[in-house]
């Protein structure tokens, strides 16, 4: 039997036979609290540092492609550095990205998520993952067609709540322009002092019965008020006029089925008609104007011909007008769309083959400023793809996560460059819609990145991931495509990388100061 004596002297020995090995111990519970060998993950990120490194052998920068290397810490651009100089310079985690294109994060002015009210056409969380696994890192929101529409402080406070932890990606909010609050320069005030980024007008019937159609004594008010926060008014610019041929379709199914039937509906007159409207009052916004300060943006443009020369003539003028149109209008014509395929309804139209390629002459020539999608999603019944009525079917391109590849694969052949891609998706955008720290990869600026492969293709189908809500309706089923995007960073945080998301909603809304 063991004495106590004897467990005694034997614990004592085991002890100092132990003791030797402290210091080791010491040291490794040291470096695990220094370098954790597996850092806790962030919800807001699939890549848990906040200090590190992007390298590319493609990084587009505002001066030029280089290769090399982007330095970020806590959200930002810190430094950037050509290949030349970057071997001395490889702390901390490193993300190579090799041959593949990185890019400042696209920012889409022109997006439908319809939240509140009908998110079961789309809604943020859906619609903000579909954006950063397309590379979008900045969405702007459309006034409508939520429920209710974006039109006072109160709804825009509706949007922001409906926002709150349910966006993957950043969102600002454009407000509307409606005949209610048009002659009402304090509720503007407020309503710009709130935070929104801007204002949004119909010159035709916008579909939505909270959200009128304006005429051009309104739009002449809002510029008026817009002028004191220096901020834009975006304008869906058709006027209906009367069609001499319209289309008798009482008794005619196949003749509802024809997307000539809708295009005749809606000719370019309308564009032409709302754009010289539109500069009778622009002229107010050159150097000196009643309205300088102000600028007019003209959504959607899908008319290359006389509505795209008098925007030309009026910024040779000096009037503060933009213009932006849209990839489906640059990939798709009148011509190839199928009878009854109700998926390429969209107001504009999308119009001849011809005009397409005007189109993309006056994009590569810098006479259309920018692109954006115009993503207006429905529920698919509204689509009316079973019967394939033109003239009832819901109107809309839903598009949010192709526009980068959809840009890029049907560009190549007019010799589209990266740079190009990066101003008319980042850059410009970014100016439009106010966001200074946005849209370039430089120093200062927030970590909002999208790495790409443009040589890798896809084909769009039912066994694609597509993250839409509702891919059924889209206009790229179907389509081939190259330019696959690899990983999004939103403000330093991985958010989408290779068919997975980050799990935490933490986009910001992003409100005017």
């Amino acid at each position: 039997m063991e004495t106590s004596g004897e467990s005694s002297r034997e614990m004592e020995s085991q002890k100092w036979r132990f003791f030797p090995l402290l210091p080791v111990l010491a040291s490794f519970l040291l470096l695990y609290v220094k370098f954790p060998f597996k850092q806790s993950q962030n919800a807001c990120s699939l890549h848990p540092h906040s200090h590190y490194w992007i390298t590319s052998k493609q990084i587009v920068t505002p001066q030029r492609v280089i290769s090399g290397a982007v330095e970020i810490k806590d959200g930002k651009i810190i430094s950037l550095v050509s290949e030349d100089k970057w071997h001395g310079n490889q702390f901390g985690q490193i993300i190579d990205f090799g041959e593949a294109v990185v890019m400042p994060g696209l920012i889409d002015v022109h997006v439908h998520l319809d939240d509140p009210g009908r998110t079961e056409w789309e809604g943020f969380p859906s619609g903000t993952t579909a954006a950063a696994a397309g590379g979008i890192t900045t969405l702007i929101d459309m006034p409508l067609n939520s429920d209710p529409s974006t039109v006072s402080v109160e709804t825009l406070n509706l949007k922001i709540k409906a926002a709150e932890n349910n966006i993957f990606v950043d969102v600002g909010f454009w407000g509307g322009l409606v005949p209610e609050n048009a002659f009402n320069a304090t509720a503007l005030e407020d309503f710009l002092s709130a935070g929104v980024l801007g204002l949004k007008s119909f010159m035709c019937p916008s579909g939505i019965d909270d959200f009128p159609m304006t005429n051009i004594s309104h739009i002449k008010e809002g510029l008026s008020v817009l002028s004191k926060y220096r901020r834009p008014l975006l304008v869906h610019a058709e006027i209906p006029q009367e069609v001499a041929d319209h289309p008798d379709t009482k008794d005619s199914v196949d003749n509802v089925r024809s997307y000539s039937t809708y295009l005749k509906t809606r000719p370019s007159s309308w564009e032409e008609a709302a754009v010289r409207e539109l500069l009778t009052v622009t002229k107010d916004t050159r150097v000196g104007g009643a309205a300088e300060g102000a600028h007019l943006h003209v959504v959607h443009l899908s008319d290359a011909g006389s509505s795209l020369n008098l925007i030309k003539e009026a910024k040779t003028r000096g009037d503060s007008i933009s213009v932006e149109t849209c990839p489906h209008y640059l990939a798709f014509s009148a011509e190839e769309i199928p009878d009854g395929d109700t998926r390429f309804k969209c107001a504009p139209p999308i119009r001849d083959a011809a005009n397409r390629e005007k189109l993309w002459e006056a994009l590569l020539d810098g006479d259309i400023d920018m692109l954006s999608s115009d993503h207006s999603p429905t529920d698919p019944e509204l689509k009316l793809l079973e019967h394939g009525d033109f003239l009832k079917a819901w109107g809309g391109i839903s598009s949010l996560q192709f526009v980068l590849p959809v840009t890029w694969s049907f560009g190549r052949k007019y010799g589209v460059t990266l740079e190009q891609l990066s101003s008319w998706w980042s850059e410009r955008p970014a100016i439009l819609a106010g966001q200074d720290l946005k849209g370039a990869i430089a120093v200062g600026k927030y970590a909002d990145i999208v790495a790409w492969e443009p040589e890798s293709e896809f084909h769009v189908n039912a066994a694609y991931p597509t993250y839409m809500k509702h891919p059924s309706i889209s206009a790229y089923m179907g389509r081939g495509l190259s330019g696959k995007v690899l990983a999004t960073f939103v403000r330093g945080n991985l958010v989408y990388k290779e068919g997975k998301h980050a799990s935490g909603a933490c986009g910001q809304t992003i409100l005017a100061k």
